[in-house]
């Protein structure tokens, strides 16, 4: 068996009506709260809202509530939720939404109480946020995608730059994390999609990367067990709150996956899409490049692309290992189509001449490099051109 590593340190409290102990949790770290969310774009957002402020304020703690999060978010989002925690005097920070408003959430704790602007703590970059500075981070997932609740990374994107990477430390869990599935009942269909995908991708992307182990083998394989059979019924019944459970537990397992092994090429060329072409959401670049990534990888990891398929299709049972790995990018096409996902870059309107600009910027994180086969710059530019 392999050597490997697990580290979690956010203390996560799954189940339905959770939410119900936010204000005691804060209470353990203060008593002045900023709400990080994106606009209540939906009456129904609002109520949850309210709902989550009088939760708070109930156990006589102040709130201030910053609704400036959009997604992917961005250097100027994270500035001006910064200056409202400094202003406000913020000890706690409560991050409530999906991966923009939870990375935001933890972005702001940076900005806030260090020099420069969060850009500046990339992580690549030196130096990185004091942890004695930082202000406590709660998240509360209200989608079933990121995992953000339980990692230690923060997306952000540079307009100015067409760029998008992130903050990236073990100091930026959040100490708390809530997964309420009743929060979740309110997800549109096309955002219980694309993040329900993102889930897929992973706990996928974890069991191939380097970084992998046996334990988050173990998680990884369960979460995309469940995605394969709640997605595609919860896209039939968005009310079904079984399986916004099953969904938001996939989820919490494949975020405990990617904070100990990490993501491969669909990452780093879904980013990329994300920084250059902000409108895409995250799930649906990834949905876009899965086919051409499968065609170019299942061969370096038989094992794992043959599992995939046999999750996706039983009937692979019956055919041998690498055939059943051959066949990933049809059933990952298949899988696709039956969550309303099966479409190219042209259909999110990127433009056919920036193809090289898009294969240049694929390279860019670090992502790509843990794929069991590493692409060369023209091996990038025919993956995005097989994607378009």
């Amino acid at each position: 068996m392999k050597n490997f590593n697990y580290h979690q340190s956010t203390k996560i409290r799954f189940g339905k009506g959770r939410i119900n102990e936010l204000g005691e949790i804060i209470l353990g770290y203060g008593k002045k709260v900023l709400l990080v969310t994106t606009p209540a774009a939906i009456p129904a957002l609002q109520t949850q809202y309210d709902k989550v402020i009088k939760i708070i304020t109930d156990k006589g703690i102040e709130v201030a509530h910053y609704d400036g999060v959009i997604p992917n978010p961005t250097i100027d989002t994270i500035t001006k939720g910064a200056k409202m925690s400094r202003d406000f005097g913020a000890d706690v920070i409560v991050g409530l939404g999906g991966g923009s408003s939870m990375d935001a959430a933890k972005a702001i704790s940076v900005e806030a109480t260090h020099d420069g602007i969060s850009w500046d703590y990339l992580f690549y970059k030196t130096p990185q946020p004091d942890p004695s500075k930082l202000i406590p981070v709660i998240a509360i997932s209200t989608t079933s995608g990121t995992g953000s609740q339980v990692t230690q990374v923060a997306v952000i994107t540079n307009l100015a730059a067409r760029d998008k990477s992130a903050l990236y430390n073990n100091i930026l869990y959040p100490q708390v994390c809530i997964v309420d599935p009743e929060l979740m009942i309110s997800v549109p269909k096309f955002v219980t999609s694309t993040t329900g995908f993102d889930v897929l991708c992973h706990a996928f992307e974890s069991t191939i990367n380097p970084g992998t182990g046996a334990y988050v083998d173990l998680l990884a394989w369960e979460a995309i067990s469940i995605v394969v059979d709640y997605l595609p019924k919860l896209l039939e019944d968005l009310s079904d709150i079984d399986a916004r459970e099953k969904m938001a537990y996939a989820d919490l397992l494949a975020g405990l996956c990617i904070a100990n092994a990490g993501v491969t090429l669909p990452h780093g060329m879904g980013m990329a899409i994300g920084g250059m072409y902000p409108h895409v959401a995250h799930g649906e670049s990834l949905a876009i490049v899965y086919p051409a990534f499968a065609k170019f990888t299942w061969e370096a990891a038989i094992p794992q692309f043959a599992k995939l398929s046999r999750n996706l299709n039983p009937d692979l049972q019956k055919v041998s290992e690498r055939e059943a790995a051959a066949k990933s990018q049809e059933e990952i096409v298949i899988f696709l189509q039956k969550l309303g996902l099966n479409y190219k870059l042209k259909d999110v309107k990127v433009p056919e001449s920036e193809i090289e600009a898009l294969a240049k910027q694929c390279m860019v994180l670090p992502d790509y490099k843990g794929n069991p086969r590493v692409a060369t710059y023209e091996e990038m530019v025919a993956l995005v051109k097989e994607s378009y």
